[in-house]
């Protein structure tokens, strides 16, 4: 069994994070810390200047919310994080800071735009310091 387990979770896909949860729990024992994850891509400045100044606190607060329901209606006692940075180098950071043993996220089926940049859980299986599980 695992003792910290990250589960990354795209909001735009929560239906299958709510699936990847009850995959979590099959991996994780009664002291397992399961830490529920979310990044909010930042936006680059040049564009950030044309949108509301408060549309990232907003995406952050929406983003800790949906969490938080997931978290509630797993049963399970999980702490939420909402962080903002690009989604496979956070995802690594987050793993680190929280020495998290294993990591498990989601990938959709490869297009061709991945074969030539490679999608996020690629990327976070190639570089992660710690067991990762892809589910599909």
């Amino acid at each position: 069994m695992y003792k910290t387990i990250l589960v990354p979770i795209d909001m735009s896909h929560a239906a299958e994070g709510k699936s990847i949860i009850d995959v979590a729990t099959r991996y994780g024992g009664d002291g397992t810390k399961f830490i529920l994850l979310n990044v909010v891509e930042d936006i680059p400045n040049w564009a950030a200047v044309q949108l509301p100044a408060n549309i990232i606190d907003n995406s952050l607060d929406a983003a800790r919310d949906e969490l938080k329901a997931i978290a509630t209606a797993s049963g399970l006692k999980m702490e939420v994080e909402v962080r903002t940075g690009h989604s496979y180098n956070t995802i690594l950071d987050v793993a680190a800071e929280k020495n998290a043993d294993l990591i498990i996220i989601a990938s959709h089926k490869p297009g061709l735009q991945d074969y030539f940049l490679g999608s996020t859980a690629a990327k976070v299986v190639r570089h992660a310091k710690c067991s990762v599980l892809v589910v599909r």
